[in-house]
Order: C-alpha cells, then structure tokens, then sequence
C-alpha cells in the first residue's frame, strides 16, 4: 500500500486526542499524514456512538473518502466500531474494523490490508479492554487535548460509553505528568484534561484526581490548564478551591445535570440528587463570581412529563450557570433506558430541545455582558475570518478581535467590548507588557 494516511474524527474531544495518537504512530511507522481532500492511500475514520447517527455519518464520511481516493483503504475505529462492528462491516468500502482493545494496534495490522479481500473485523469482548493508552491532540488545534481517563464503571440507563471502552482506568499520577510534560512542548499553551469520567481517574488505587492536578499545577510548565467535562459527585470542594486558588487552572467548569427533576435522576441511574448539584454551583460561585460554568443537560428522557420538563426549565433559569449543552434522549441498543415506558415523541423532544437551547443563550449573553468592560486573558487562535480572530478568555468568553499575526497562538490581556452580531465580545488587546495573570 501508499504512505498517505488522512483522519476524520466524529465525536467528543477524547476521539480527537486518541485520533492524533494514533496519528504518532502512523507517522513513526513511516507514513505521511494528509488533508482529507488530498485522495490518501488510507483513511482513519474515528467514530462516535453518542447518538443514534453513528451509522449514517459513519457511510458519510466512507462515501466521501473513496470519492477522493476510489483505492483507498478504510479503517474504522471507535465506540462506533466496538459497539456495531459486523454493522460496520457491510459498508462498501470498508477494510478493517477495530475495536477498543485493538485501534491503537493499526500500525500491526497494516501489512494486512488487501481491497480483494474480505473486510477484517478485529473487535474483542470489552471487558477484555483493561489498558490504559493516554494520548494528546496535537497541530489540528490551538488548545491541546489530553486524555488522562478512559472507560466509565457507572452504567447510567441511557449510555453506551461501558460497553465501548470499558472500566474505567488510567495511568499513575507519576505516568501521567510524563505525559502531560510532553504533550506541553514548545508553543503549547493550554491543555485540557480529558476523559470518559474524569474525575474518576486513579478509579481503584489510592490515588485520584485532586492528586492529580496538584502535581500537574507544581510540576508542568504551562500557561492554562481548563478541567473538561466533570460529574457533580466527584467535583469536590477541595478541587474547586485548588481551581480558585491556582494560576494555572482556569476558572471554567462543564458539569452534567442531564435533569432537574429528582425522579428522573434516579431513573438515569445518575449518583447525586439535585441538591448536590445546586451545592456544587453554589460554591464555585462564592470563590469565584466570574467562572463559566456549562451544563449537559437531556430532555425526553423517556417517562419524562410536561411538568417534569419544566422544573428542569425552571431550575436551569435560576442556577447561575453560564451555558448549556442539550442533547434530545437517543435510544440506544443494550441500555436499560429503552426498556423504560413512557417514550417522548420525538416531535416533543425536539420543541423542549429548542425551549432549553434558546434559555441556553440567554443564559451565555447575560454572561458575557456582566464581563463587558473587564479585562481578561484570551488565547488567541490561528484561523482568520474576515480580518478578524477569535480565542477564548480564562472563563470562556469567546472574543472577537482584528486579525493580527503576532497574536496567534498567545495569551494576552484584552478589555471586553460590545458583543457582535453574533455574541461573541469584541476585543481590545491592552498591551503586549501585561502579565497575562
């Protein structure tokens, strides 16, 4: 076969730093990565199954590569891959599938592709994916990735995440600060941790996520760290006040509630009622007034009433959150959820879908208003658009300034401006002298 390789990554930010992994090794092995469009030899196409999309995007994305490169080999990897791999498998096109236990093994199985023969499905049980392969997101991105947890041991009635990656698992405090030490090389300037749960990380030793970030803030060099996605249950006191009292960890939090309504948390299987949760925002607010805070929330979760939907409405509105993230209840294959009664029409799911996605911003421009006038740090990215760049304050305000080149890529304190057309802030860069912290 060629030496051209080209990714396509569906999904969450852990897919994108296991795609860039699996990129390294690519590379090591002697192969060159290319654009998408360039017609490459071989096409990784790494998958998601949050949704019940997964299939459609999935042949998308197959029918799209073999238009630039007919020839081409196609790999699948993925949740997608460990959950529906003989699905996969009878997609035109398609030459080797594999599983959990197996995508970060490619560069073995590469001497093995053959267009003539049968597609090869390599997808072990997943409780036989019990190691550990940290990974980092690298060139694609201003921000970097880095994945410091994978599997989940939590079994929420709507997820699928247990039994596409398994237990949850991770590498050792010391590990990982290795790791993240070379994933911050030169011209990193923020990291975000990653992973399926984590704040589960050191699940099973004596060691755990408040450890964790501790030997990261004393001993990795580096501008931002910002904490990714964290269950409310494992959000403790101890790391918000870590949070508050660090220079390098951002004041910025993303935390599931997925419902307002106690009856519906039980019948998620999810492990806090909502009181913990109303503490958990309570207490990020008194150390810190200005942190973003974001929200994953689920509406048509089946059993779900009108009445129930609108106490969820009703709590958002009045917590002092910053943003939210609103997925439609998907049914899902092998979850207890679908056992469930009750089923939300899928019409209903999408009204309260758009009622929760308008208060959402509401909620993000009454956020950014309350900062117009302040200064803030803002990493500024590389892409440009109409003579204009864009990058995201410590907090998470996005801000909109004139193009620049030497602000790519740097952290710079910006007075806030009025919002645009679009929301995002326009900003001011103070000066190039001032400390960013």
């Amino acid at each position: 076969m060629g030496h051209s390789v080209a990714f396509y990554t569906l999904g969450c930010k852990l897919n994108y730093a296991e795609t860039s992994t699996i990129g390294r090794q690519l590379s090591d092995a002697g192969m060159d990565k290319v654009n998408f469009t360039d017609g490459a030899d071989m096409y990784v196409i790494n998958t998601c199954s949050v949704t019940d999309q997964a299939d459609r995007k999935c042949r998308k994305v197959v029918k799209e590569a073999l238009r630039y490169n007919p020839n081409a080999y196609i790999v699948i990897v993925g949740c997608y891959a460990q959950l529906k791999p003989t699905e996969i498998a009878t997609i035109p096109g398609v030459d080797l599938v594999l599983g959990a236990a197996e995508k970060f093994n490619l560069v073995s199985h590469l001497h093995h592709l053959s267009k003539e023969a049968k597609t090869r499905v390599l997808n072990a049980p997943i409780k036989e994916t019990n190691t550990f392969v940290p990974g980092f997101s690298e060139g694609d991105r201003t921000r970097t990735f880095m994945k410091v947890q994978d599997g989940c041991d939590y079994f929420c009635t709507f997820c699928t995440i247990p039994l596409a990656r398994g237990k949850s698992r991770s590498a050792s405090i010391r590990e990982t600060v290795e790791s993240v030490k070379t994933a911050a090389g030169p011209g990193v300037k923020e990291i975000i941790l990653s992973g399926v749960n984590l704040g589960d990380f050191g699940a099973g030793t004596d060691e755990n996520f408040y450890g964790l970030i501790q030997a990261l803030d004393r001993e990795v060099p580096l501008e931002r760290f910002r904490i990714s996605s964290i269950e409310p249950n494992l959000l403790s006191d101890e790391i918000i006040a870590f949070v508050h009292a660090s220079e390098k960890f951002v004041p910025h939090f993303h935390i599931p509630l997925q419902s307002g309504s106690d009856e519906l948390l039980r019948k998620m299987r999810r492990r806090y009622e909502r009181e913990l949760y109303t503490r958990r925002i309570e207490a990020i607010r008194r150390l810190m007034p200005d942190c973003g805070i974001g929200v994953d929330v689920i509406v048509g979760f089946p059993g779900e009433t009108e009445a129930e939907f609108l106490e969820t409405y009703q709590y958002l509105n009045e917590l002092p959150v910053s943003y939210l993230h609103v997925f439609p209840y998907s049914e899902r294959a092998n979850t207890t959820a679908v056992k469930l009664p009750g089923s939300v029409p899928l019409k209903e799911r999408m009204q309260r879908s758009e009622m929760l996605r308008i208060l959402s911003e509401k909620k993000r421009r009454a956020f950014y208003a309350e900062h117009i006038g302040s200064v803030r740090p803002v990493l500024f990215e590389q892409e440009e658009k109409n003579g204009f760049m864009y990058g995201f304050t410590d907090n998470y305000i996005r801000v909109k300034t004139q193009y620049d080149p030497l602000l790519v890529n740097e952290v710079r304190p910006v007075e806030l401006g009025q919002p645009d057309a679009d929301g995002d802030l326009c900003g001011i860069e103070i000066s190039a002298f001032i400390p960013a912290h």
